[in-house]
């Protein structure tokens, strides 16, 4: 049970860490990395998909410290991230943008807000300006919005 908490713990974590990372680096320093994800290039790949590198140093390394070291908080650290990550790849990619189409329009108020809160984000094709840097956790008022047209 303490393994599964751990895991949990570290995913719920990377949420605010890629919302850090996103609106203060992404955003910011390294927003040449990033700006090819505001404009619309056409290309199949993106410099900003490097980022998906980037976040896979710390998953990996939790994973070969904590089997090294057996140490059960950094093993399963990299557990939760690398779960964070698949979870990226299947919003984020797959589902927001559509990178691969295998998903319909939502009917679901929760995944609506989703989609709507990271399109406002995507309205500045420029660093600054932006709003909403996260992707699992939505304004508030913007789900019961959305759950007030379900309703």
């Amino acid at each position: 049970m303490t393994e599964f908490f751990i895991v949990l713990i570290a995913f719920l974590f990377m949420e605010f860490a890629a919302w850090a990372t996103h609106k203060y680096l992404m955003h910011g320093a390294l927003w040449f990395l990033h700006e090819d994800h505001h404009v619309l290039t056409g290309r199949v790949m993106q410099k900003n998909d490097s980022f998906a590198l980037i976040f896979a140093v710390p998953s990996a390394s939790g994973f070969i410290f904590g089997s090294i070291y057996q140490n059960d908080i950094l093993f399963f650290s990299g557990l939760g991230i690398l779960l964070y990550g698949f979870a990226y790849l299947f919003v984020h990619d797959i589902f927001i943008h559509r990178r691969i189409k295998i998903f319909n329009k939502p009917n679901n108020a929760y995944l609506k807000a989703v989609l709507f809160e990271h399109r406002k984000h995507h309205v500045s094709e420029v660093k600054e300006d932006g709003e909403f840097f996260g992707m699992l956790f939505v304004n508030p008022k913007t789900l019961r919005k959305f759950s007030a047209k379900n309703g």
